[in-house]
């Protein structure tokens, strides 16, 4: 049995006359958990409760074994947070920066010096580390972020738009960083993101919190599985014949971009596609289980949120 490492009881957050969260109920366990939702999901809001920075309205909670409310700086000394928003002092550079969030995690000034390169090491940085902080372009602020989150060990990782604003190779880099530290090093990830792909990509739990609550909470294994045995099917030339006997024998095919998306109730269905693709003579250029899309669920569960009386 897996055991919760983050534990929410109907917790109210109000701004005054705003309820950013109304009565969130949460389970997180361990792994990589993407949390997503529209802008003004509160995602800022869970994320600062979970972090002990602001003060709830209602409900409980513990982090980490440790309660909400109470013990704020036990939590924020065991969790690691990666903010969306730049946060440095300028005319730091990039070593100096993560050296200082070391430090104001409680390691000696060698201590964090040692460990502020090895985790630089480890983002890709090189020689640049040495330059001030605002001559960094966006992939290399988001390195030195990342870095200084993760420098003094922490057992739990928060990480807000991760992979905002850089290109297609950092991102895959920084997504392996991440996976990394969960599969290897045992760390525990939460990563709040718009990017559903990402989400996709690494992923092991999926929350999507809309309207103040948390309107779903699944295994993205689970959101993945579709409701009947589907495989999706691409092949060469005409398909006609093929479609048609599939049908026949009662099977269900639906044609998105060029690919075919076959439903049946055969426990053996690849190997009626293949039979059939065989007496048809049809040509399959790839045949892999289909997936749901995990935008359409996304979109589906905001838009009953939407709908939803408050």
């Amino acid at each position: 049995m897996t055991t919760s490492l983050i534990s929410l009881d109907n917790i109210v957050k109000d701004y005054r006359s705003m309820r950013a969260l109304n009565g969130v109920n949460l389970e997180i366990e361990p792994g990589i958990t993407g949390l997503l939702g529209p802008n003004g999901a509160g995602k800022s809001t869970l994320i600062k409760v979970l972090l002990g920075l602001v003060r709830v309205n209602g409900g409980s909670g513990t982090v980490l074994g440790h309660q909400l409310g109470r013990e704020g700086r036990a939590i924020r000394n065991k969790v690691g947070y990666m903010p969306e928003d730049d946060c440095y002092i300028p005319g730091m550079t990039g070593v100096e920066v993560v050296q200082f969030s070391a430090c104001l995690a409680g390691l000696p000034p060698v201590e964090a010096l040692r460990r502020s390169h090895e985790m630089l090491d480890f983002c890709g940085m090189q020689q640049e580390r040495y330059r001030t902080i605002e001559t960094f372009s966006t992939g290399m602020r988001q390195k030195a972020k990342f870095a200084a989150a993760i420098v003094h060990d922490p057992e739990f990782l928060i990480f807000d738009e991760p992979t905002a604003g850089l290109d297609p190779e950092e991102r895959e880099s920084l997504l392996n960083r991440i996976t990394i530290l969960c599969r290897q090093a045992g760390k525990s990830v939460i990563i709040s993101t718009h990017i559903l792909p990402d989400v996709q990509a690494i992923c092991d739990h999926v929350l999507i919190l809309s309207n103040g609550q948390i309107r779903l909470s699944q295994s993205l294994e689970v959101l993945n599985r579709p409701s009947a045995p589907t495989i999706a099917v691409k092949t060469f030339g005409d398909h006609e014949a093929f479609v048609r006997t599939l049908a026949n024998e009662g099977t269900t095919t639906t044609i998105e971009n060029g690919i075919l998306s076959i439903n049946g109730d055969s426990p053996n269905l690849a190997d009626q596609i293949w039979r059939i693709a065989n007496s048809t003579n049809t040509t399959i250029q790839s045949i892999q289980p289909a997936q749901n899309s995990l935008e359409e669920i996304f979109m589906q569960t905001v838009q009953e949120a939407t709908h939803a009386p408050s």
